[in-house]
């Protein structure tokens, strides 16, 4: 998907890996009304036409954080998109990764894909730094009298947490037992994942669950 693409950055077809369906390609060079592009997919170097088709701007919401903010992208009016999508966004706020959530096709009317020319709003959530939630219950057998805590951790989005690994965070440490979820993560199979060795990435879970490996976090009696 080819949406707000930097000068650098175009949405192009790889002869050598996507003929048909454009993917995200790097700009080398420009010149002579062409220009040599590098497939960011396979690493394929080629050229393509300067010229590129005429944009259409639509209002994207931005959700970061608990907040949520208004701009816009310019999009192929031929482009479709569906939510789980991933595209740059260059805002006045700042240059970032987003995720799509939902697709505006009319006055309440929601879509889980559309054409652009058929969309009015794209909600979005910021991908590339996350707030991750987490949940985390005294150890057994420590005779705590604190009740399960939560708290949010700040990561990138490409951090990874595994079930069955113990993590540390500032003062916070505890061993992961569980990971849920969220909705609009496309690479995994959705729920809670509680087996050793699940891995997902920070941007795609909903929560955290795990048991304090800490000494000194839980008072006892």
């Amino acid at each position: 998907m080819n949406m707000s693409m930097s000068q650098n950055r175009r949405g192009v077809g790889c002869p050598s890996c996507s003929p048909s369906e454009p993917t995200v390609h790097e700009v080398l060079s420009k010149g002579g009304g062409r220009h040599t592009v590098r497939c960011t997919a396979c690493g394929h170097v080629h050229k393509v036409s300067a010229e590129t088709q005429q944009e259409i701007e639509r209002d994207v919401i931005i959700s970061q954080d608990g907040d949520s903010f208004a701009t816009t992208t310019e999009v192929s009016p031929e482009e479709q998109i569906a939510v789980g999508d991933e595209f740059i966004v260059d805002s006045d706020a700042a240059i970032m990764l987003v995720r799509v959530t939902g697709i505006e096709v009319g006055p309440e009317q929601r879509a889980e894909d559309a054409s652009v020319g058929d969309i009015r709003t794209i909600w979005t959530r910021a991908i590339d730094n996350v707030a991750v939630s987490a949940t985390v219950n005294p150890k057994e057998g420590t005779g705590a009298r604190e009740s399960t805590r939560s708290f949010e951790i700040q990561l990138p989005g490409d951090h990874e947490f595994t079930v069955g690994e113990t993590v540390s965070f500032g003062d916070e440490e505890f061993l992961i037992k569980a990971i849920q979820v969220r909705r609009d993560a496309p690479e995994y199979r959705h729920g809670k994942l509680e087996h050793d060795g699940d891995m997902v990435y920070a941007r795609d879970i909903k929560r955290v669950y795990g048991t304090d490996q800490t000494t000194s976090a839980w008072s006892a009696w």
